[in-house]
């Protein structure tokens, strides 16, 4: 209880702890099972509660918000729902904007032909779709589409996210 007082858990790193304090698994099961009942272990709403703030504040994509919930133990079906929660709060596409915007002004020496792709590659690892940082990059600098080339919209395949 202590460690959940400090901060929120998936129900793998709370294990992982617990095995690492030398605590015998049949104990740890026990408890998992007690505190999930009790619900304050649930890695669907740690997913939710994770995504939010991982995309609102820091301005994580999809990609990146994914990898920290695999990271920390949180199965797929849970991840899935935890985003579509948070996306119902934060609009991915503002934070997308915000950052942009923010970037472009920070790179204001470089000229913007060369800003512009670069801020797209930031963007990317920063775990945003291809698509969607063109769509919103185009949409923000029309005048330099152009440096864009390479970063259309791909097609999406059947069980893939964007």
């Amino acid at each position: 209880l202590r460690r959940l007082a400090r901060r929120d858990h998936s129900v793998a790193e709370l294990r992982r702890a617990l095995l690492d304090r030398g605590h015998a698994p049949d104990e740890i099961e026990a408890v998992i099972e007690r505190l999930r009942a009790e619900r304050y272990l649930d890695d669907r709403g740690f997913a939710e509660r994770f995504a939010r703030s991982r995309m609102a504040h820091p301005g994580l994509g999809r990609a990146r918000v994914r990898q920290g919930l695999h990271q920390r133990g949180v199965a797929r079906a849970e991840t899935e729902a935890g985003l579509a929660g948070a996306l119902r709060e934060v609009d991915e596409r503002a934070v997308l904007d915000g950052l942009a915007r923010r970037y472009w002004r920070q790179h204001a020496r470089v000229e913007p032909a060369r800003r512009l792709p670069r801020l797209g590659a930031f963007l990317l690892r920063r775990g945003f779709a291809a698509g969607v940082v063109h769509e919103r990059l185009s949409a923000q600098w029309p005048r330099w589409t152009d440096a864009l080339e390479g970063l259309e919209p791909v097609e999406v395949h059947a069980g893939e996210h964007e």
